[in-house]
């Protein structure tokens, strides 16, 4: 049976997080995660989790100044100071809620200085969560979402990995992203497996439930089935109000 994580970033966004992982445990989801959660008490977390018995799979990085426009600041040149005490904040709050994985937001930046800084902090990050049993990820996103993102296809992230080195550096691999940049989904998922630590989805182009659009989820939940992945798979889409009435895919794809 296929499982699924719901992302509390976007579903269930109106409740406080430790109301969203109970309204992802009423619902039927196996997991959860999020991407900000540092405005709640760990505490808090730790306690919706341990009542619901649902895990908390990952979280990110800070962006930076938000009204300014910032999304993530690991491969922003002369920020990396405040990057790293991001990173090391994830890290902090990731053990005290028992969470596997950290996605490291790039932000926006291009050129080599950039990817060399990128490639530093990656590296630092990596060395500071394996003590924790973290995976590291980093994740392409398109650039109709966030124009000018430093990381925005499989193949720049898979360069990034190799040159980090490090084992604990994975892919967060969401088939909306990938779709919208790249397409190809089916053989992007098998080639990049050995990579993938997270696979996320929505409806391509409208990043809404998995039941529309033009990705065809039921095969690409009976590819990625087929190639032995069995970890719960990220609904990581906006509903068009109330999130309950969305699910009806769930029931469907399981």
């Amino acid at each position: 049976m296929t499982e699924f994580s719901a992302n509390l970033g976007f579903l269930w966004a109106e409740l406080s997080l430790p109301d969203a992982i109970r309204a992802a445990k009423r619902a039927g989801f196996d997991a959860v995660e999020c991407h900000w959660p540092y405005d709640t008490a760990p505490e808090l977390v730790s306690q919706a989790l341990a009542e619901t018995g649902l895990s908390m799979l990952g979280l990110n990085t800070r962006r930076g100044d938000v009204e300014a426009g910032e999304n993530g600041l690991a491969a922003i040149p002369n920020r990396e100071e405040q990057a790293r005490r991001f990173i090391d904040e994830a890290i902090d709050y990731a053990v005290k809620i028992n969470t596997p994985n950290i996605h490291v937001m790039a932000g926006f930046a291009s050129g080599e200085a950039a990817r060399a800084v990128y490639i530093e902090n990656l590296k630092y990050a990596c060395e500071a969560a394996r003590p924790h049993n973290i995976t590291i990820m980093i994740e392409p996103l398109n650039h109709y979402d966030a124009q000018g993102y430093f990381l925005s296809t499989t193949s720049e992230a898979k360069s990034v990995i190799e040159d980090v080195g490090h084992s604990n550096l994975k892919l967060m691999f969401d088939c909306y992203h990938v779709q919208l940049m790249e397409g190809d989904v089916s053989h992007r998922l098998e080639a990049l497996l050995p990579l993938i630590a997270h696979i996320q989805f929505a409806s391509v182009p409208e990043r809404a439930a998995p039941d529309q659009g033009e990705l065809n989820y039921r095969h690409i939940f009976d590819v990625i089935k087929g190639l032995g992945y069995s970890k719960p798979l990220g609904a990581e889409y906006k509903p068009d109000g109330p999130t309950e009435p969305t699910l009806s895919w769930m029931k469907d794809h399981r």
